[in-house]
């Protein structure tokens, strides 16, 4: 038999050496035991919580559908658009006032949803006036973003595209990516 080594009670009151009669004994006795239980079932409670509310995370992500998916990758994607063009005007009317701005497509996720995440072809959009207003501001559009991108980069954006289906891990991966980009621009704002 092997003989153990002494311990120290985890109650705080006792904190006497003893010899443990079993693997894994933190107490002295029963009384201590007894007077520390509530310690040991806040400490196992919060331990539960946390492994349930991850058991329902793992559920919920089961039951994502495709949709969803799409959903989460253009909260993502604009998320990085806002902070990518964050201090510039917008695309439409080059206002810079200080209104809410969304990530404008030029070519719509309707007309042309293979460029639905593609960065040449979003960029910030004044939300009420231009994106929602004025359906996004097209006669303003187009003149800006050709001084931005470029004429051959236009000619792209307006060009015919394959079409693409994305499979979920293909939405999972450009969510994680974007939100991996937004969040390294935004460490380089903060440093």
């Amino acid at each position: 038999m092997i003989a153990r080594k002494k311990k120290t009670c985890a109650n705080p009151e006792c904190a006497a050496d003893f010899i443990p009669a079993q693997l894994g004994q933190k107490v002295c006795g029963w009384a201590c035991g007894l007077a520390i239980k509530d310690v040991n079932q806040e400490k196992a409670r919060k331990s539960l919580a946390l492994v349930e509310r991850r058991e329902i995370k793992v559920r919920k992500e089961k039951l994502k559908s495709r949709a969803d998916h799409l959903k989460d990758t253009q909260t993502a994607f604009n998320a990085w658009i806002r902070e990518r063009d964050a201090g510039q005007p917008c695309i439409s009317c080059g206002t810079t006032a200080d209104v809410q701005y969304c990530a404008g497509h030029y070519r719509t996720t309707a007309a042309c949803p293979e460029l639905r995440y593609e960065p040449l072809n979003v960029h910030l959009q004044c939300n009420r006036n231009c994106n929602m207003g004025k359906s996004g501001n097209l006669l303003g559009y187009r003149p800006r973003l050709l001084a931005k991108i470029g004429a051959e980069k236009l000619a792209w954006v307006e060009g015919p595209h394959e079409p693409k289906k994305y499979t979920i891990d293909d939405l999972k991966a450009l969510t994680a990516h974007y939100r991996a980009l937004t969040r390294e621009l935004k460490r380089g704002e903060a440093a």
